[in-house]
């Protein structure tokens, strides 16, 4: 089953799915800044565009173009800018 999902008034839209690996998400994020939480392990794969991460407790921004993934620890955040809309894949461990 597919389930739409919409945050930051629109600016992010993700559909979630579950594939053979387990529970996914597929999205496209307009230009802006967003924090996230997570409450599972989440490896983000940029696709098409780019994106500049500050996990928790860092010090400094790390920038991810399309190809790359990061992962997040569980029960913590990132923080997200986005300049040009920016498509991903969000794997949930």
């Amino acid at each position: 089953m597919l389930n739409v999902n919409e945050y930051f008034n629109g600016a992010v839209k993700s559909i979630s799915f579950t594939n053979n690996t387990g529970p996914a998400s597929v999205g496209v994020m307009a230009p802006g800044e967003y924090t996230f939480s997570t409450s599972s392990v989440e490896v983000m794969h940029i696709i098409s565009g780019s994106a500049e991460v500050k996990q928790a407790n860092a010090e400094h921004w790390s920038n991810f173009a399309a190809g790359e993934h990061f992962t997040v620890d569980a029960d913590s955040s990132f923080l997200i800018k986005i300049t040009y809309a920016t498509a991903y894949l969000c794997e949930y461990r």
